[in-house]
C-alpha cells in the first residue's frame, strides 16, 4: 500500500498559510505571507528533493494546486525544480474544478475525497506527497489517512492563520527524525503511531 506523506512548512503555533509570499493566500485577511524567506537553508531544498525521490505523485487541494500550477507550469524546460513539479503525476481534489488543463499531468479527483484517497493509496506505486492544502490535509488526518508528517518548523509564531492539524482530533505520532538547521528551522519527521 502506498503511503501518504504530508510535507509542510509550519510555524511554532501550527500555521501553514502562505509560507512563500505576501499574496500567496490572503484568506481570512491573512497578511503575514512569506514568513519562510528569512530562514532559507539549502537543506530545506535537499529534504524536498529527497521526499520527491520517494514519491511518484502529488496530492493537492484546489487552491494549493492553482497556486503551484501558476508558479511551475510557465517555467521553461530545463529548470530542475520546474521540471520535477511539472512532470510528476498530480491529483487535485476539488468540487469546483471542471478541467485540469492549467497544469499538465493532473488528474481531477471528484466526489468523496476520503474514498478517492483511500483508492489512490491502494494503487501500486511510490509514496504520495501532499503539501499546503490545509482543508484537505485536515480532512485526511480526521480519517487517519496520513502516514507521515515531514515538517520544517520555523522559529516564528504568527498568532493566527490556517493550521495543519484538525481541531478536536487527537493524533498520536512517533518521532522519526529531528534535525536543526543553521537558520533556526527544525526538520521533523513524525509517523502516525500504530496501536
Amino acid at each position: 500500500m502506498r503511503e501518504l506523506i504530508v510535507a509542510e512548512f509550519i510555524t511554532l503555533d501550527g500555521v501553514i498559510q502562505a509560507p512563500g509570499g505576501a499574496n500567496e493566500d490572503t484568506d481570512g485577511g491573512f497578511a503575514q505571507g512569506g514568513w519562510t524567506w528569512p530562514y532559507w537553508h539549502d537543506d530545506i531544498g535537499a529534504h524536498f528533493f529527497q521526499a520527491m525521490s520517494e514519491s511518484d505523485a502529488i496530492l493537492l487541494g484546489r487552491k494549493t494546486w492553482e497556486i503551484h500550477g501558476g508558479a511551475f507550469e510557465p517555467m521553461p524546460a530545463g529548470d530542475p525544480f520546474g521540471d520535477l513539479m511539472n512532470n510528476v503525476r498530480k491529483y487535485v481534489v476539488s468540487r469546483t474544478l471542471t478541467t485540469t488543463s492549467a497544469w499538465r499531468n493532473t488528474t481531477l479527483l471528484q466526489g468523496d475525497a476520503v474514498d478517492a484517497v483511500r483508492r489512490l493509496k491502494q494503487e501500486p506505486g511510490k509514496n504520495i506527497l501532499l503539501d499546503g492544502s490545509s482543508v484537505l490535509v485536515q480532512l485526511l488526518a480526521q480519517h487517519d489517512l496520513v502516514d507521515e508528517y515531514r515538517l520544517h518548523v520555523y522559529p516564528v509564531s504568527l498568532g493566527g492563520g490556517k493550521r495543519l492539524f484538525p481541531a478536536r482530533k487527537r493524533l498520536d505520532l512517533t518521532l522519526v527524525e529531528a534535525s536543526p538547521l543553521p537558520s533556526g528551522v527544525v526538520y521533523m519527521r513524525y509517523r502516525r503511531a500504530t496501536t
